[in-house]
């Protein structure tokens, strides 16, 4: 089972925060196709990005289970600590960035929504090391 849960959780991290950047990547070409091209692409890649973000919530609160934080030292638990607020904050962000028509607010939050992705995953790395 631990080798299904951290693979679970590595699968949607992986399509939390390569989505997302795939989507960086794309959103110049979408425009050139269609103004609306951004906005249906964002939409199809949110069911799956949401989906993603759930599956690595529930695999990340099983792995908390999983770990006697007693055991671990502090430098451990800041970190983990640090990682679960930068989730917090990717999750909240990329929600404010897909319902929000403000455009600068969009850029901002789908900017910092991704920053915290990237984040959360470099404090997971340091979990693991």
């Amino acid at each position: 089972m631990n080798t299904a849960r951290i693979f679970l959780h590595i699968i949607s991290i992986c399509g939390w925060v390569g989505g997302q950047l795939l989507m960086v990547s794309l959103v110049p070409v979408l425009r050139k196709i269609s103004p609306d091209a951004p906005r249906l692409a964002a939409e199809r890649f949110g069911r799956f990005a949401w989906t993603f973000l759930l599956l690595a919530l529930i695999t990340g609160i099983w792995s908390i289970f999983e770990i006697e934080l007693s055991n671990k030292d502090s430098a451990y638990q800041i970190t983990l600590f640090i990682k679960l607020l930068l989730v917090a904050v990717s999750g909240a962000s990329a929600l404010i960035h897909s319902r929000t028509k403000s455009v600068p607010l969009r850029a901002a939050t789908g900017a910092l929504g991704l920053l915290t992705a990237l984040g959360a995953l470099l404090s997971g790395v340091l979990l693991v090391n």
